[in-house]
């Protein structure tokens, strides 16, 4: 299954801005989060540039996927900013070498003042020593990625 782009779109009745001040924040990505894993972004800072890294803290144990990891933490490393409309992110930090995979939020302004907004994971780029080593390596579930989508969703009009 490696190698694989699985997203996730739904429309949502609010401008960009205000969907945007969500996905920009890495503790938001951790309320919207629809892998049960997450469960804080200790001192993040709003997304605004490439390179910027922030760390989230992990519980695996909900998932119960691999036995013996349970809690941890994890650099992640912005790979693409455009402000109001794309972030993404990889895990790891600079100085690491890339898994090659990422996972970013999209946002596409409709005439009428709704997002059409776009939640993905990108497996296409994983490299082949991982790949020969992770033949099995997990590429995240459409039915995540639509859960995360809702979850902004009800975020932003909750305020």
């Amino acid at each position: 299954m490696s190698g694989q782009r699985v997203s996730a779109t739904r429309r949502i009745a609010a401008p960009v801005a205000a969907i945007w001040a969500v996905v920009a924040d890495p503790a938001g990505h951790v309320r919207i989060d629809g892998s049960g894993m997450l469960d804080a972004a200790p001192d993040a800072q709003p997304i605004t540039e490439v390179g910027q890294t922030f760390d989230v803290h992990m519980d695996r144990t909900p998932l119960g996927d691999i036995p013996g990891l349970t809690k941890y933490s994890v650099r992640n490393t912005v790979t693409q900013v455009d402000p109001g409309r794309l972030v993404e992110w990889t895990i790891g930090a600079v100085d690491q070498p890339p898994l090659g995979h990422v996972y970013g939020w999209q946002l596409d302004p409709v005439d009428d003042g709704t997002t059409d907004v776009t939640n993905y994971c990108d497996w296409t780029g994983i490299t082949p020593e991982l790949r020969a080593r992770r033949p099995d390596w997990p590429i995240v579930p459409v039915s995540m990625l639509e859960e995360s989508v809702a979850k902004l969703e009800r975020l932003v009009l909750e305020g």
